[in-house]
């Protein structure tokens, strides 16, 4: 992860400090890429810097940020608190916060000497909104200064008839990545972590049997908790539809959506040949998520059944010639807490649990839309069998730290590079 000595001064800007925010904010302390990080706040919080400091130290998830790039006995990483300024220094790397306004067009981070940020408030994410737009828009840190914006998050464009600006790209690293064009695209996605994970579970199986012979496919989600959940039961805002957001995450599994399925198409184009239907579940744990794929393959005419075997060994040679070790594979018994912190994995398959079933699927040709009934009767049969296999599949990913906030680094320093 370290590429100490390599940004040539490059500052990061950094917009939103939650749990994305600052994890992201802990993975380039530790890289050493950037020299300085700016993060935009956009409020105030607590009552100095010190408070400021102190939540950046420590996290319930992960420990503290010392433990974190040390070890258990290491001391404290954060120093330098200047009040005044409102900048710390955390293991050599000066973080500047800034904390008057969250509107991407005025934060000016041409001020700050900022060319490159990482949004992550999960509030900006239609690209085709005008920089002044009232509400706030992504196009803004175009306009106060930044060359390219890395956004944690699928784009969501909230009229539907327009399409997606020709300057912006939705990139899984390890998947699509030299989709990015440094000289066309200014917006960048990094998708999410449930599309980060559910591309390399499904890129591997595209490629050995190609897409037209998955039937279809399905998947479901589950995942941890995330901070648009309640802690207690809550009443409803004015116009929301979805109640079960409003329940305890302590108390409650909860049934929700994923945009997974959408983004997916951007970065396998070869999805949209297939029917797939995504799906999520929110369960009371704080990171750690599991994917549940299952896929249903047409058999060849002739020759042996798809086994599990097979389906195993597609993922350990996929694993094997990964050459950033985003795909790994397990014949291990895991739980989530096993994935918390594994650094840069987007998926970890459990093959101890992969199982196929290979069934006949009985077609009446009869009853075949759009078949000519001249061809019908001519046929001896009108009724005929299908061989095919049902693989279930499962990836376990962190869907903070470990996987997702790492694989965005490595997209931010990547685009950094080409700059």
């Amino acid at each position: 992860m370290d590429s100490r000595n390599k940004g040539k001064g490059f500052k990061l800007g950094l917009n939103g400090f939650g749990r994305i925010g600052k994890l992201t904010a802990w993975h380039h302390i530790g890289r050493k890429f950037f020299d300085e990080i700016i993060v935009n706040i956009g409020r105030e919080a607590g009552t100095s810097i010190s408070d400021i400091a102190h939540y950046l130290e420590t996290d319930s998830t992960y420990g503290t940020l010392h433990q974190f790039l040390y070890g258990q006995k290491a001391s404290s990483v954060v120093n330098d608190i200047d009040e005044k300024n409102g900048t710390i220094v955390a293991d050599g790397i000066k973080i500047k916060f800034l904390r008057n306004s969250r509107n991407p067009a005025k934060i000016r981070w041409s001020d700050q000497g900022v060319k490159l940020v990482v949004e992550t408030t999960g509030q900006f994410l239609d690209p085709t909104l005008a920089p002044d737009h009232p509400g706030g828009s992504v196009r803004g840190h175009l306009e106060s200064g930044a060359d390219k914006v890395i956004v944690s998050a699928p784009f969501k464009i909230a009229d539907k008839g327009k399409a997606m600006p020709e300057d912006v790209v939705t990139t899984v690293m390890g998947i699509n990545a030299n989709d990015y064009d440094p000289r066309r695209h200014k917006i960048v996605s990094g998708a999410s972590c449930t599309t980060t994970c559910l591309a390399h579970m499904i890129k591997p199986i595209i490629n050995y049997f190609g897409s037209k012979r998955i039937l279809s496919a399905s998947m479901a989600t589950v995942h941890a908790v995330t901070g648009s959940q309640e802690v207690l039961d809550r009443l409803p805002k004015t116009g929301a539809k979805d109640l079960r957001k409003n329940r305890s995450v302590m108390n409650n599994i909860i049934l929700t959506t994923t945009g997974a399925a959408n983004a997916l198409r951007l970065v396998i184009p070869e999805m949209k040949q297939i029917g797939f239907i995504a799906e999520s579940v929110r369960i009371p744990t704080s990171t750690g998520s599991l994917i549940i794929l299952v896929l249903n393959l047409q058999e060849e005419i002739s020759g042996e059944s798809i086994r599990r075997e097979l389906i195993k060994e597609i993922y350990r040679q996929a694993a094997a010639e990964d050459p950033k070790g985003y795909l790994v594979y397990s014949d291990k018994q895991n739980v989530s807490c096993d994935i918390i912190g594994m650094p840069g994995v987007a998926a970890l398959i459990e093959g101890h649990e992969t199982h196929t079933r290979t069934a006949e699927v009985t077609f009446d040709l009869e009853k075949v839309p759009g078949l000519e009934k001249d061809i019908i009767s001519s046929l001896k049969e009108k009724i005929i069998k299908i061989p095919v296999t049902q693989a279930v599949i499962y990836g376990w990913y962190d869907n903070e730290m470990g996987g997702y906030v790492n694989i965005l680094g490595d997209r931010t320093v990547s685009a950094a590079e080409n700059m």
